[in-house]
């Protein structure tokens, strides 16, 4: 796949086919997404990945927590303040997404079961958890998602889709234990990686995006 081929059709995929992915195409992955550019070079991110049996231990143990309706302790709180423009994509890419999927805003069911589906990891059989060490910050944090953009390009060459999730991120004491990580390790963000099933309901919707008027302002 051609790289601005992938830059226009890469999304997030919310349903992904059970097929196992060689440790082999994970490393080459990760290596490749190590070519990503950080403040000088200091390449700060670290990646645990998580399949097999351990991938479904972590699962039952988040999605028991998120089921109990567990309150969140991320390492990186989300945002509790949004300009008026941000907060109007965000609210118009949820109705937009439950619409598609036929769900109706009512059904605080149907919505909690889409909810708890990112802790079964939508299906993929890998998972991958991105970490920082707690010492450094917002300049590593930048070069963090730079990485993590390389690393869903990457994997799309080689037929594989991924979905970057917050969620995950909920629960990072309870995924270090599981891990036997240390507490100087910053949870960032969840990604699960897998063949995308482009017959799962949820993979029939794709967000929209800006036109660059509305983020481009040119000087000549």
């Amino acid at each position: 796949m051609q790289l601005l081929q992938a830059m226009n059709e890469r999304r997030s995929i919310r349903g992904f086919k059970p097929d196992p992915i060689a440790k082999e195409t994970l490393a080459d992955i990760l290596q490749t997404a190590g070519r990503s550019p950080s403040y000088t070079n200091t390449q700060p991110w670290e990646v645990t990945v998580v399949t097999g049996e351990r991938r479904q231990a972590l699962s039952d143990v988040l999605y028991k927590l998120a089921q109990a309706g567990e309150p969140g302790k991320a390492d990186v709180p989300v945002p509790t303040v949004w300009s008026e423009a941000t907060a109007l994509r965000s609210k118009t890419h949820n109705i937009n997404r439950f619409a598609a999927l036929g769900v109706a805003r009512e059904d605080t069911a149907q919505r909690n079961h889409l909810r708890l589906e990112n802790f079964r990891f939508f299906g993929a059989p890998c998972v991958m958890f991105v970490w920082m060490d707690e010492a450094l910050g917002p300049w590593s944090n930048m070069d963090v998602g730079g990485f993590l953009h390389g690393l869903s390009l990457t994997a799309m060459g080689h037929g594989l889709g991924t979905c970057l999730q917050a969620s995950l991120a909920n629960y990072p004491d309870a995924i270090r234990e599981c891990l036997d990580l240390p507490a100087s390790k910053k949870l960032l963000v969840g990604l699960s990686m897998g063949v995308p099933n482009l017959e799962a309901p949820l993979n029939a919707y794709r967000s929209a995006r800006m036109p660059i008027e509305e983020f481009v302002t040119w000087y000549e």
